[in-house]
C-alpha cells in the first residue's frame, strides 16, 4: 500500500496529489468524476458475474469537486457538484488515472 500524500488540495478544477518522494499527480474533476470507483457510477457485479447498476453517462464537463474527505490512510472521498460522493478514491487509484510520464 503506498503512504498517504503530504499535500492535497484543490486548485481550479483539479485535484492536486504529492507525496513526500516528490511525485505529483493533477486530474481534472470531469476525469475523476468520469471513473468515480463507486457502484452507483460503473456498476457491481454478483456472484455469478452478472453485471449490475451503474451509469451510462461518461462524460460529466459542467461536474467540479466541491471537497474531500480523508478515509483513513488509504483514500479520498470526492464531493461532487452534482451530488455524488459514494466513490472511494485510493491513492493508487489516483496514480492509476495520471497519464504515465
Amino acid at each position: 500500500m503506498i503512504d498517504s500524500p503530504e499535500k492535497i488540495e484543490l486548485v481550479g478544477d483539479f485535484l492536486a496529489l504529492r507525496w513526500t518522494d516528490g511525485k505529483e499527480v493533477f486530474l481534472d474533476s470531469s476525469t475523476l468524476r468520469t471513473n468515480s470507483p463507486s457502484a452507483e457510477q460503473s456498476g457491481e457485479t454478483d456472484i455469478f458475474g452478472r453485471s449490475s447498476g451503474g451509469s451510462s453517462q461518461n462524460n460529466y464537463p459542467e461536474v467540479k469537486i466541491n471537497s474531500f474527505e480523508k478515509v483513513g490512510n488509504y483514500a479520498l472521498r470526492l464531493i461532487f457538484s452534482d451530488g455524488h460522493s459514494s466513490g472511494i478514491y485510493s491513492w493508487d487509484y489516483f496514480l492509476s488515472l495520471s497519464p504515465q510520464e
